[in-house]
């Protein structure tokens, strides 16, 4: 699902540079479960988009399985602790959206694996 992570086009960061810090990223998004499904938000498909700036600033846009999920409140709050591990991350700010809704169809073959969904 390296779709959901995207970089400006002009990056000052190398491109092994860049490919390191998005594989921390990635890693550190995976920390992050959704407490009523036993999968990762990276694998079920919530992170819709990932900006890296040049400073490693990070700007992140997610949705949620539903609109009126329990932890709608906190999730970006989690999201934004486990960036924040990143060694070198600058300042995560992180967006809920519900457009487009979640669907199925979004998660990774691992997620649909976890959760026998085949």
């Amino acid at each position: 699902m390296s779709e959901a992570v995207a970089v400006p086009q002009a990056s000052k960061l190398s491109q092994q540079e860049l490919d390191d810090f998005t594989s921390k990223l990635v890693i550190a998004l995976k920390t992050v479960y959704d407490p009523e499904i036993p999968v990762d938000i990276y694998e079920l498909g919530l992170i819709y988009k990932v900006d890296v700036a040049d400073n490693k600033d990070v700007k992140v846009d997610m949705t949620l399985t539903a609109p009126n999920c329990p932890v709608a409140g906190e999730m970006p709050c989690n999201v934004k602790a486990a960036l924040e591990t990143v060694d070198g991350i600058g300042e995560v700010t992180v967006t809920m959206t519900f457009d487009p809704p979640w669907t199925p169809e979004r998660m990774s073959e691992e997620a649909k694996l976890e959760l026998n969904m085949f």
